[in-house]
């Protein structure tokens, strides 16, 4: 329990709360001291104002040279506060008091403050009084600040209380909120030592609600989904490795053993040499293509991307593959190639490779008399080029997996080829943000991939 309060007093989320929370705590601070003086100085505002009407309805009693209706009034007051909340006095010109519940002495004219000093008072009380001249006489009126002071001292406490109640929930909030950020955290930080230890299938857990630590660790997610996918085309290319290279490898070995032991008997054994290295070139070619697909799926050759034509690629192709086609039983024709239509952004030599693989493919793969078509056509903000055939095609649940590397149909097995020629072609899709769709064409089948239409 110590540890993880420890943890998470320590943590971010936690102390972004405490400052909020503190901020907040010093914003509501100076907003009531704004308040509290505003409101003191109504009170005070609001007093005056008692004071001077309550003066000016004495005065105004006040006849000509007749003080006896003043005295009586002021003495009607007084008895009205026997608590001494409220003063009035009423004296001469030599400061005798002619009525009153106290004697003013030396209060100056217009409003003053006085305590507990003048005899007769409350001890520790304060008045706030007002004086002036009623004819020949002086007429004062003051009221005690002690109704004033309690409604003050009410309010500092009510803002007191509110402060230590919006204190502890502003830091109880921000400790929830800060744990259950935490707790996200962790779930985070769990994952990825999960996948350190190898366990790859693991996945952050998403609440769902979209916020900013949802859409983090979606993207956490889909990188950790291609990672894994990445292992597992791994482990696949090494277990296709050891599979298809031990038949050449071994096969090799015995051709170079029948040459030996011709050698030691005197035979010629130049046909066992070309043959050895026959095999040696497949197998070199094997190993050449899976490093030119890892340099490509590197992103090594993006600094030769350029503005490129689909349409006089394809052409190109055609022309190159015509009459290898034909010399196979087989014919190759181009069509829709819409040159102003298929200009994309990338690498000539390898979408000239990625189609000159699609082509051989298709050459190696069908029988003669297939037709063989090629074609680029504009689609919204996609450019597709498209190769055809009207061969065996590909079954469904295979079309897939031929793009593993070293992975090869069964019926393909006897053919030569390494099994990394459509793996070659999705590598150079993926360099050029392009998708490839395997489609039936009945018989046959047609490989489609969709660029997209290059900016200016």
């Amino acid at each position: 329990m110590t540890g993880s309060w420890s943890r998470l007093l320590r943590s971010t989320p936690f102390r972004l709360a405490l400052t909020f929370a503190f901020l907040f705590m010093l914003a509501f601070i100076l907003s009531g001291a704004i308040v509290y003086q505003m409101m003191s100085a109504d009170l005070a505002e609001q007093l005056d104002d008692t004071i001077k009407e309550t003066y000016a309805v004495i005065a105004a009693s006040h006849a000509d040279n007749d003080p006896k209706e003043l005295v009586e009034t002021v003495e009607s007051h007084s008895t009205r506060s026997p608590k001494k909340e409220q003063l009035f006095s009423l004296t001469d010109a030599a400061g005798n008091r002619l009525a009153g519940n106290f004697t003013a002495a030396g209060l100056p004219d217009g409003f003053s403050m006085f305590g507990a000093e003048m005899p007769g008072l409350p001890q520790g009380a304060q008045y706030r009084a007002y004086s002036g001249a009623v004819g020949n006489n002086t007429l004062t009126v003051a009221i005690s600040l002690s109704e004033t002071e309690e409604l003050e001292t009410i309010m500092l406490m009510s803002f007191g209380w509110a402060t230590l109640i919006v204190t502890g929930l502003a830091v109880a909030g921000g400790a929830l909120l800060a744990s259950r950020v935490q707790r996200r955290l962790d779930g985070i930080a769990a994952t990825m030592v999960d996948v350190s230890h190898g366990r790859l299938d693991t996945r952050i857990p998403l609440t769902g609600n979209g916020d900013d630590i949802d859409v983090v660790s979606d993207q956490v997610n889909a990188a950790l989904d291609r990672l894994s996918a990445l292992v597992d085309g791994m482990r696949q290319v090494s277990a296709n490795i050891a599979h298809d290279l031990k038949t050449p490898l071994n096969r090799l070995q015995m051709i170079l053993d029948s040459a030996s032991e011709k050698n030691l008997s005197g035979q010629k054994v130049g046909s066992e040499l070309a043959e050895a290295h026959a095999e040696s070139l497949q197998i070199n070619e094997t190993f050449d293509a899976l490093l030119r697909i890892a340099q490509i799926e590197a992103g090594a050759r993006k600094a030769r991307f350029t503005d490129v034509n689909l349409g006089e690629i394809l052409q190109t192709i055609a022309e190159i593959y015509t009459e290898v086609a034909e010399d196979d039983g087989k014919s190759l024709s181009s069509v829709e190639l819409h040159r102003a239509a298929g200009r994309i952004h990338g690498d000539p030599e390898l979408l000239t490779q990625m189609f000159a693989n699609l082509v051989e493919n298709a050459l190696r793969h069908c029988p003669p008399g297939t037709t063989i078509k090629l074609s680029v056509a504009r689609d919204g903000d996609h450019v597709l080029a498209a190769v055809a055939d009207n061969g065996p095609g590909i079954p469904p649940d295979e079309r897939e997996k031929v793009f593993q590397r070293l992975y090869r149909l069964d019926h393909s097995r006897s053919t030569p080829g390494s099994g990394l020629g459509l793996s070659l072609v999705r590598a150079i899709a993926d360099l050029h943000g392009a998708s490839i769709a395997l489609e039936d064409c009945a018989p046959g089948l047609s490989v489609v991939v969709s660029f997209p239409l290059a900016t200016d």
